[in-house]
Formats: structure tokens, sequence, C-alpha cells
């Protein structure tokens, strides 16, 4: 996938292109579909499929105090849409000036100008342009100035249930329904940091951890303990995920992420990691001492061994389904 952050990198020898438009947030099941179908209309048309997103939700921009987390990072947006098979994603600054652009000139500069569109897929609700001026009957009517034709995309829904969308998948993460929130991304929720130093207290405890920096990639899920997938370095580890502040000690900050790697000792400082998470396991909860805590690390262990397909420890006993 050809990337490109500004217009002005748009080679003008690009070729004719079918492009959709969008935040692409988690680039989700939804987001996914739309991709497919812009992909089978470039191919049925011999152009190339683009996607056109922005480096922040516009919300940001327009009404920061009504703008949400968002799911991914850049990067890791850049990285699920290059799996899509997609040809090029022009990633543009939404700044104020983006902001106060108007519709026209956006189609003009940026489908028409840049991207030589013939092709462009459209939700029935899309709106661009300044102060979200320009909707579907506009940019129809752009298409036929411009010579593109415009193609309504319906709302993507699973088995007739509510739409899809980043919303939906961030209450899911937002109650550690990480399995149901992986269905509708169409990919396992993930976050990437680097390994810190912590307290090094799931060392004395026979349960070291990686500690993840704070300042992180991508959506953290609700308090809680979660099976997960950890990888460094093209390498992938099943491993127990920890979020929150431990309430059985004292001091500790609050939504720490902390990993145990199952049945290695790796070390990991100063590693950028990323963590998938597969699946909830248990609440966050306050126990009468370490003894008790301990009890309960080795428990959630062998439940997280059974939900990854890890064998038992010599001398534990597997599970009960």
């Amino acid at each position: 996938m050809r990337l490109f952050r500004a217009l002005a990198e748009v080679p003008a020898d690009l070729g004719r292109t079918a492009v959709t438009v969008g935040k692409f947030d988690g680039v989700h099941g939804g987001h996914r579909a739309v991709i497919e179908r812009l992909r089978s209309e470039a191919a049925r048309r011999d152009l190339l499929a683009v996607v056109v997103t922005f480096d922040r939700n516009p919300l940001s921009v327009i009404r920061p105090e009504s703008c949400p987390d968002a799911l991914v990072s850049n990067e890791q947006k850049l990285r699920l849409l290059e799996r899509t098979g997609l040809d090029a994603t022009l990633m543009l600054t939404f700044d104020r000036a983006m902001s106060e652009m108007p519709a026209a000139e956006f189609v003009e500069s940026v489908l028409v100008g840049a991207l030589r569109a013939r092709v462009v897929l459209a939700g029935a609700d899309f709106r661009f342009g300044s102060r979200g001026a320009g909707d579907v009957a506009m940019l129809q009517e752009l298409g036929r100035a411009n010579d593109f034709e415009v193609v309504v995309l319906d709302d993507v829904a699973p088995q007739g249930e509510r739409r899809v969308s980043s919303t939906w998948i961030r209450e899911l993460l937002g109650e550690g329904r990480v399995r149901e929130a992986a269905d509708l991304l169409g990919s396992l929720p993930a976050i990437r940091s680097v390994v810190v130093h912590g307290e090094q207290r799931g060392r004395t405890l026979g349960y070291p951890t990686a500690n993840l920096s704070p300042d992180l990639e991508g959506y953290v899920p609700a308090d809680g303990v979660y099976a997960a997938w950890l990888s460094v370095d093209g390498e992938r580890y099943p491993a127990a995920v920890s979020i929150g502040n431990n309430p059985t000690f004292e001091g500790v900050p609050e939504k720490q992420v902390e990993a145990h790697v199952l049945d290695e000792n790796l070390d990991l400082y100063d590693h950028t990691v990323e963590i998938a998470f597969v699946d909830y396991i248990r609440g966050m909860r306050k126990f009468p001492g370490v003894d008790e805590l301990v009890a309960q690390m080795r428990a959630d262990e062998q439940r997280i061994r059974s939900v990854l397909g890890v064998p038992p420890r010599p001398g534990d006993e597997a599970p009960a389904a």
C-alpha cells in the first residue's frame, strides 16, 4: 500500500482511482466491508482503490469537548488499512484550515485534483466540507460536473443488529467485552507501548510483569484481568494482562497495564510491545492478603491457558470446563 500524508505527496501519474473517505477509527468490520466493496468497484473499472482519512478525529478540532478517545493510533490504523489490500491511503492533516474548507473545494482539490477519482463510495449519511455542508446529494451533483460516479452504501450491521461503529466498540471495550469487540473489529483489540520499570511486586509473587508506559497507542479496556497475546520483535507469546490500580497494594497508579508472559523469562525493558486482548477473565478487586492474591493469580493463569490453548504447567491440573 502506498501512503501519502499530504496532497503534495500524491504523484501526478498516480492513475485514476476509486475513493472512499472516512475516519476509519479501528478499521472495524463495517470499514472492512466498505473497503472490500471499494476494491471490487476499482477492479471492475481498472482503477486504484484509495482511502482518504485524517490524522485525527475532526471533532478534536471542531468540538474537542465531544471528541471520543481513538480506538487506534495513526500507525495502528495504517497497518490495519495495509492488510485490507488497498492500493493507497491518503492521510490528511485535519487542522483548522481543513475544517473550514468548503465542500466543493474539498471535492475539487482532493477527489478530483489530487486523486482523479472516477468512483466515490459514500454512506447515505456522509457529510463533508466546512460545517458539514456537503451531503450525498451535493456529492452526486459535483460528480456529474466532474465526471465521477457516486456509489451510495448501505449500513453494515451484523445479523440485523445495530450498525457497526467505533462508538459501539468503545462501549464494549469500556465494559471489558473484548471478545465481542473483536467480532466487530474483525481483529483483536490491541494496544502498544514501551515497557518501563515498575515496582517489581509481580516478581516477588512469582509472576514477573512487563509494565507498559501510560503513553500508549490504542484503546485500553476496562479494569480487570485478561487473556492476551503479547508480541515483540516479531514473536508472539501468551500472556496474562492486568489493567487497573491493583487495590491489594497501596500507591499503584490508576489504569496501569501489566503483562505476565507465560512460560518465558524475557527482558522486555525499553522494548515496544503490542498486547492483543482475547478474553476477559475477571474484574479487579482487593484481596485480604498476598496469599489470597497469589492463589487467585494461579487460578487466573489456569483459565488463561485454557482460553489461549496453552498447556498447563507441570503439576497443575487443567481447569474445569
